[in-house]
Formats: C-alpha cells, sequence, structure tokens
C-alpha cells in the first residue's frame, strides 16, 4: 500500500468522524460483556431458574439465545435494504439500540424464579443489540477508505473491547465488595449492573449520533413500503451472491467459524457453572478476556498485515478449535483463566479480519444490504451453535461433550475457507 495514502493509529484516532463510529463499539460492548457473556448466563442459572436442573437450563439459555438470532436473520438483509434505499442507517440505529437499551434496564425488575420473562427481555435486548451492530459495520464504508478499512474496523474492535471492559471491571467489584457501592448484596450488585449497562450505552453513543455523517437522498416512500422492496430486493441480492463465487465462499465458511466463536462467547459462562465453578471465578475470567483481548485486536491485526488476510483467518480458526478441546478437559477454575487468555488473543482478531475481509468485498452503493447478508448468515449460524450445545447436554447429560460439539463448526469453516481466493484486493494492506 502507498504509505502517502495511508493513516497512522494516531491519526485515525483524531479524525472524528472515525473516533466516533468506533465509540459504538466501546458503547454497546457492555452489553456483550455484563450481559451477554456475563452475568445474565449467571443469573439465569442461579436466580431466575434457582432449583432447576443445570442441563435443562443450558437447554433453555441455548433455545433463548437461538430465537433472538433466528429473528435478526430473517429481518437483517431487509433491514439493511430498508437502509440503503431511505440513507437511514443513523435512524434505524437508534431505534435498535433503544431498544436494547430500555429492554437491558428492565432486566433489573424480573423476579427471581421468572425465567420466562428474563428470557423475553433477553431476546428483544439481544435483537436491538445485534440489530443495530448490523447498521454499525454498514456505516463503516462511509467513514472509512478503502485503504484503511481493516485498521478503523481494527480500532472499533479494540475499543469495544476496553469500553466493555471498563464498566464489566465496575460491575465486577460491585458484585464481590457490593458494601463499597451502598448495595445489600451481589443480587442488587448484578441488578444495578444491567442499569449501568443502558446508561453506557446510550451515553457513549451520542458521538456517532452527531457526529458520523450520512448522505441525504430526497424523501422517498414509506417505511413499508420500503420493507415490501426490501423484500423484493433481497430474492435479487440471493440471485447476485449466487453469481458472486468467491463471496458465497468466503460467506459459507464465515456461517460456520463464526457460529463457533459466538457460541463461546455466549455459553463459556454456562458451561463453567455446569462444571461446578464458582460464579466469581468465571466473571474474573471474563474480565481477563477484555484486556486481553483490547491489544490482541489491534495486534492481531498488524499479523494479518505480514501474513495475509486468509493466512490471519486460518491462524484464528486452528485456535479456536484448540481453546475447544483445551475446553473438554479443563478441570480447575484456573484452566478457565487460561482459557479466557486465549479467547481473548484471537476473539477480536478473527471478527474485525472477517468484517474487513466482507468489507472488501461488497459494493459501496450496497453496503447496507450485503452487511444485511452478512449479519443475516451470523446471526442464522448463532441460531444453530447455541442449541447444538443445549442439545448436547441435554442429550447426553454431558457439559463437556457439548462444547467439543463446537469443534465440527470449525472444521467446516476452515475447509470452506481453503477454497476462497484472496487476491491482492481483497488481503490486508501493508
Amino acid at each position: 500500500m502507498n504509505q502517502k495514502s495511508a493513516r497512522t493509529w494516531k491519526e485515525l484516532v483524531r479524525d472524528r468522524e472515525i473516533l466516533s463510529w468506533s465509540l459504538y463499539d466501546w458503547a454497546n460492548s457492555a452489553f456483550a460483556t455484563t450481559v451477554m457473556a456475563g452475568f445474565f448466563p449467571v443469573f439465569f442459572k442461579q436466580y431466575w431458574s434457582a432449583g432447576a436442573d443445570v442441563n435443562v437450563s443450558t437447554y433453555q439459555l441455548g433455545n433463548a439465545n437461538s430465537l433472538s438470532s433466528a429473528i435478526l436473520a430473517f429481518i437483517s438483509p431487509v433491514l439493511g435494504a430498508i437502509a440503503d434505499q431511505a440513507s437511514g442507517k443513523k435512524r434505524l440505529l437508534i431505534g435498535f439500540s433503544f431498544m436494547g437499551i430500555v429492554m437491558t434496564g428492565a432486566l433489573s425488575l424480573v423476579a427471581k424464579g421468572d425465567w420466562p420473562l428474563a428470557v423475553i427481555l433477553y431476546v428483544i435486548a439481544s435483537i436491538g443489540f445485534a440489530g443495530s451492530n448490523a447498521l454499525y459495520d454498514a456505516l463503516i464504508v462511509l467513514v472509512a477508505r478503502p485503504s484503511e478499512v481493516n485498521r478503523v474496523s481494527a480500532l472499533g474492535f479494540s475499543l469495544g473491547y476496553l469500553g466493555g471492559g471498563v464498566l464489566f471491571a465496575i460491575n465486577v467489584l460491585m458484585t464481590l465488595k457490593p458494601e463499597l457501592f451502598g448495595l445489600s448484596g451481589k443480587t442488587q450488585a448484578v441488578q444495578l449492573s444491567f442499569v449501568s449497562v443502558a446508561i453506557w450505552w446510550t451515553t457513549f453513543s451520542i458521538p456517532l449520533i452527531f457526529f458520523v455523517r450520512e448522505e441525504k437522498k430526497p424523501r422517498g416512500p414509506t417505511y413499508l413500503s420500503m420493507a415490501a422492496a426490501g423484500f423484493r430486493q433481497v430474492a435479487g441480492t440471493f440471485r447476485e451472491l449466487r453469481q458472486l463465487k468467491n463471496v458465497t465462499l468466503f460467506l459459507f465458511a464465515y456461517f460456520f467459524y463464526i457460529d463457533g466463536v459466538n457460541t463461546i462467547i455466549r455459553m463459556a459462562v454456562d458451561y463453567g457453572l455446569s462444571l461446578g465453578f464458582s460464579s466469581e471465578s468465571l466473571i474474573v475470567a471474563l474480565l481477563l478476556t477484555q484486556f486481553v483481548g483490547f491489544p490482541a485486536a489491534l495486534l492481531f491485526g498488524q499479523l494479518a498485515q505480514r501474513i495475509g488476510a486468509k493466512a490471519g483467518l486460518f491462524v484464528a480458526i486452528a485456535a479456536y478449535t484448540g481453546i475447544t478441546i483445551f475446553g473438554y478437559f479443563m478441570q480447575t477454575p484456573a484452566h478457565f483463566y487460561l482459557l479466557a487468555m486465549a479467547i481473548g488473543l484471537f476473539q477480536g482478531g478473527i471478527q474485525s479480519l472477517s468484517r474487513s475481509v466482507f468489507a472488501a468485498m461488497t459494493p459501496k452503493e450496497k453496503a447496507g444490504e450485503f452487511f444485511g447478508f452478512f449479519n443475516m448468515l451470523g446471526k442464522f449460524s448463532s441460531m444453530m451453535g447455541p442449541f447444538l450445545v443445549g442439545w448436547v447436554s441435554l442429550t447426553t447429560g454431558s457439559a463437556r461433550l457439548s462444547v467439543l460439539s463446537l469443534i465440527i463448526l470449525f472444521i467446516i469453516g476452515a475447509i470452506g475457507l481453503l477454497f476462497v481466493r484472496f487476491d491482492s484486493a481483497l488481503e490486508v494492506e501493508n
């Protein structure tokens, strides 16, 4: 890459529009850490599902994650098509964020034993989180030059790790030392943590709302008519993607390997609880993941610059395969800490690199539509993984076999990636 056309990391951070876009990752990653990966699985098993068999609660949690993913998978392509037609990515992002924020705060009000209401609120909050992410991903082509999209993507993920980790650290301290915050105990601390995520998400979304510019288009048809046109556009996009063999092959591989990644994110704490580890040990391990993940996301981007995008993805998939095998054999909380560190090293890298590679394949004028499909596949796959883990756990009575089943997803993803051609236009720029 021509050095004159590339801006340094410091220059990217000084760019107000890029920094404002990246801060949205800082904002909503609090939901991914404190709620999705951290306290919701713990509270679901120990508070909202108090007295239930551990394998049954794992199955219920898996179904909750699968349901939210199925709904998102259905609406993502249409959502992207509407956003492209209306130039309304930011408006829709705000709407989905509002839904996620309100439902996250409402989790603090769910009574002990009321797991059905907890599931309903969690599913709606997850839809708000994932729907806003789909639109956030599509905005990257508006804020980043083609030559810097990989760096900007990595910047977003790294800030997400840091921001999510900062609030998560505060929330963990609240649960370990509730008296320092004037709280009555761990239950109230977790409930207040849900509220803190809603406030954090709202506050750090403001820069994107005010400073990320989106080209205005003439006032067009209503959202209802655009939705109908969106469904028609989805069919057309299917036909178009079928003609783009390389993109189709990449999406096939992505469908499977990202399913394994997302399932580990959502089900890791539940798995640790099923093995009898204390919730405090698991939460501290997740916190470790966040702070390892912050520099690792940036360093992985640098590694990919040297070895290429395809090799970088293979390294990450191989690492996750090893993580899955190690998870089957682990015996102590110390093993879980090692697992958390390993996940932190590769989680942001595989997500960031996948997003930037697909952005390089995406026509700018169809960013919302194509990223709608990209996120649709991620959600469809995220429906399969948690269900697979829950079903194996329920039918075999073995939490260890349930996590080992994820290796199938990484193997299929790696095989699919073998057939993807990464020419110079799709490689991470040097």
